[in-house]
């Protein structure tokens, strides 16, 4: 199973995305970016997986530019991935799992733990 998470690239501090500044969002090449800070991606009409070790990511390629960009995880190594590249660009992320934007400097805070602990809650009930 997969879980959500959203990039944006803001000037504002985004505390909260209820209280998001639509003004501060700043359009980005959010595709263009990933496809090229990762070595193995497989292609299929506008669908993309990244695969990396221990994670992929998947999202749905898009040629225009956006303020921010929904992926869905799989494996709990791709939310470090995309923290580096979030430091590298200035983006912010939210994460689903948690409800709430990751904190960049203190990554092990992050939403993976609640979606593996929801994965086998349903695993469980089978």
């Amino acid at each position: 199973m997969s879980w959500d998470i959203v990039l944006f690239n803001s000037k504002q501090k985004i505390e909260s995305v209820a209280e998001l500044n639509e003004n501060q969002l700043e359009p980005t090449d959010f595709t263009g970016i990933l496809e090229n800070s990762f070595d193995r991606i497989k292609k299929d009409d506008k669908h993309r997986e990244i695969i990396g070790t221990d994670f992929t990511i998947d999202f749905s390629a898009d040629n225009e530019l956006s303020s921010n960009f929904m992926l869905s995880l799989y494996g709990e190594n791709g939310i470090y991935a995309l923290i580096e590249l979030a430091k590298k660009h200035n983006w912010q992320i939210y994460d689903s799992g948690i409800d709430g934007m990751v904190n960049l400097e203190n990554p092990e805070k992050n939403g993976f733990d609640n979606h593996r602990k929801y994965v086998e809650q349903i695993l469980k009930r089978k």
